[in-house]
C-alpha cells in the first residue's frame, strides 16, 4: 500500500498536469457548512458524512467532496466567463452503512471548467485529458448522459407531481423503478394503502388523524395531511400510457458503443421529440472527441451509468474504472452539474463539468501493474 507521503506526491503530480491545461490551484476548507450540502443532498447526506456542530458557525461537515465548495467559491468571487480549477486534497466520507470495507478519508485530485463557451467541447475535452492521464492503466472507460432520462421525464404525458416524484428519484434507480411501475399501473397497490384511501373516501385527513388519537413520529400533523392528499389525487390520475413507458424502457436498456447508443436514441426521440436537444449535444460532444483522437469503438455508452454513483451530476456522466474489479471504486469519474450551479448560485445556472481522480488507487494499480 503507497504511504500518505505518496499519495500526496501522486496527487500533487495530478494537480500540476491540471494546471498545465489552464486550471487556477484551489484549496478549499475540510470544515464546511453543512447548509449547502444539505440543501443539495437532503438528509441522506448525513449517512455518508461526518458531521459536528459548531457554536458559532453552526453545523459542519468534513469535506465529502471538492465540488461544492468550488463552485461556492467561484460564485462568491462573482466570476464571470471561462473559469478553470484544479484540486488535490483529502476527503472524508461514511462508508459503514454504504460500502463497507472502504476507505472513509482518501486523496482526490481533479479540475473543474465552469462556464465554458462551447459546454458540449469543455465535457469532451475534460474526458480526453482524463484518458490521456489514466491510459497506461489500460482502464474501462464508460459514459452516459442523466439529461436523457430527465428530458424524457419532463416529455411525460403526466402530472406535475408524478414528473417532479421521477425527477427526484433519477439517481435511485430502484425508487424510480418503482414509482414508473405505480405511475404506470404495473405494481400492486399496497393493502395499507388500498385502506387509507377508502377511509378518505368518507372522511377528512384531519378526521383519520384524530381517530388515531395520540400523534407519534417525526412530520407535523399538517404533512400528514398532505401526504394523504397528495396519495389520494395520485390514485384518482389516469396511469401512464403503455407507450410512453414503453420507450421510457427502451431508453434505460440501451447499452451500446457510443455511435449506436445515439442511434438508438434518435429512433426513441422519433416518438419522444423532447430528446433531441439533448442528443444534438451528445453528437456534438462525440464529434469533438473524434477530432481529439478518441476511439469511440472502445468505449461503452450507458443511459444508466452514474445514476447511483453520481450524486448531483445531471448530464454528461463518465467513469474509468478496473475490469473484472467490482470490489474497487472508479479510478477516476466525472461529469456535468448545472443544476448544482442553480443551487448554489441562488438561481443562476451556470454551466459547469468536472472531475476527479484517486491518486491512491493510481499508484495501488501502477505497482501492481509493475509486479
Amino acid at each position: 500500500m503507497p504511504s500518505k507521503d505518496q499519495i500526496r506526491a501522486e496527487a500533487a503530480r495530478l494537480q500540476a498536469v491540471f494546471q498545465e491545461a489552464g486550471a487556477t490551484p484551489v484549496d478549499p476548507d475540510i470544515l464546511q457548512p453543512a447548509t449547502a450540502l444539505l440543501d443539495l443532498y437532503g438528509e441522506d447526506i448525513r449517512a455518508r458524512a461526518y458531521v459536528t456542530a459548531d457554536p458559532l458557525k453552526g453545523e459542519q461537515m468534513l469535506r465529502p467532496d471538492f465540488t461544492v465548495p468550488v463552485v461556492q467559491m467561484h460564485v462568491a468571487n462573482g466570476h464571470s466567463g471561462e473559469a478553470r480549477y484544479t484540486y488535490a486534497g483529502e476527503v472524508f466520507r461514511r462508508q459503514e452503512m454504504i460500502e463497507p470495507g472502504r476507505d472513509n478519508e482518501y486523496f482526490q485530485a481533479g479540475m473543474e471548467i465552469i462556464d465554458a463557451a462551447d459546454p458540449a467541447a469543455a465535457e469532451a475535452e475534460l474526458f480526453v485529458q482524463f484518458s490521456a492521464l489514466l491510459s497506461p492503466l489500460k482502464l474501462r472507460a464508460e459514459m452516459g448522459d442523466i439529461g436523457l432520462l430527465a428530458a424524457a421525464v419532463e416529455g411525460l404525458d403526466a402530472s406535475d407531481a408524478r414528473k417532479a416524484a421521477l425527477l427526484r428519484h433519477i439517481w435511485r434507480p430502484r425508487r424510480f423503478r418503482a414509482l414508473l411501475d405505480r405511475f404506470a399501473g404495473r405494481a400492486k397497490v399496497p393493502a395499507s394503502r388500498t385502506a387509507l384511501l377508502r377511509r378518505l373516501e368518507s372522511e377528512a385527513p384531519e378526521e383519520i388523524i384524530a381517530a388515531e388519537g395520540l400523534f407519534i413520529g417525526l412530520r407535523e400533523p399538517a404533512e400528514v395531511v398532505q401526504r394523504m392528499r397528495t396519495l389520494q389525487e395520485d390514485a384518482e390520475t389516469p396511469p401512464l400510457s403503455a407507450n410512453q413507458v414503453a420507450l421510457i424502457d427502451d431508453l434505460l436498456e440501451i447499452r451500446e458503443t457510443p455511435w449506436n447508443a445515439l442511434a438508438r436514441l434518435r429512433d426513441i426521440a422519433v416518438d419522444l421529440p423532447v430528446l433531441d436537444a439533448s442528443l444534438d449535444r451528445l453528437e456534438r460532444r462525440l464529434d469533438v472527441m473524434c477530432e481529439r483522437g478518441v476511439d469511440l469503438a472502445r468505449l461503452e455508452f450507458d443511459t444508466s451509468h452514474g445514476r447511483s454513483t453520481m450524486e448531483y451530476y445531471d448530464g454528461f456522466v463518465f467513469s474509468f474504472s478496473v475490469p473484472g474489479r467490482p470490489d474497487l471504486p472508479p479510478v477516476a469519474l466525472g461529469g456535468r452539474y448545472d443544476a448544482l450551479t442553480r443551487v448554489l448560485g441562488q438561481g443562476r445556472e451556470i454551466p459547469a463539468v468536472g472531475g476527479m481522480v484517486r491518486p491512491g488507487l493510481l499508484l495501488e494499480l501502477a505497482t501492481e501493474g509493475a509486479k
